[in-house]
């Protein structure tokens, strides 16, 4: 038979590092903070694409076949549907993973301390307030940075 049908290495193993990298790649992610994965720059992106790339290699060790390369995805898709039942399911399972939504502003008061701790600027929340048709800080009733990374602005009435 030919190569791209046959394992390099047996299926469990695949299974078992791909269970690891993921775990260890979603706490990295959630460490990194929300902007990693709401407020894309191109710095930020470009790092998701290249950790992508560094952990390839643990993931497969190698083993370039059909169906090792079924297998690692079957089992990130896997996980991502497990942890997604369970955080959908769960709060705190969903805190862990998720986090929760920081309060930058309200009532016209910007947080900087909230900001400096979510490794945004005045110029990511003033950007979102334009987004949202909110011109200035003083019309801001309440700004949060969501858990997906994205920051919503309510205004004032």
């Amino acid at each position: 038979m030919s190569d791209w049908l046959e394992l390099k290495i047996p299926w469990w193993e695949i299974v078992l590092r791909a269970s690891i990298v993921y775990f260890v790649m979603l706490a990295l992610l959630r460490v990194s903070g929300k902007r990693t994965v709401g407020q894309f720059t191109p710095f930020d992106l470009l790092v998701l694409v290249l950790l992508g790339d560094a952990v390839q290699g643990s993931m497969i060790a190698g083993d370039e076949s059909l169906p090792g390369g079924l297998i690692l995805a079957t089992t990130l898709l896997a996980w991502n549907r497990l942890v997604g039942f369970a955080t959908a399911r769960s709060e705190p399972v969903a805190r862990v993973v998720e986090g929760k939504a920081d309060i930058l502003a309200r009532n016209g008061t910007v947080f900087h301390e909230a900001l400096k701790a979510a490794d945004l600027t005045l110029d990511d929340l003033e950007e979102a307030m334009r987004e949202q048709d909110c011109a200035a800080l003083g019309e801001i009733r309440l700004a949060v940075l969501e858990k997906d990374g994205k920051i919503s602005v309510l205004k004032k009435k």
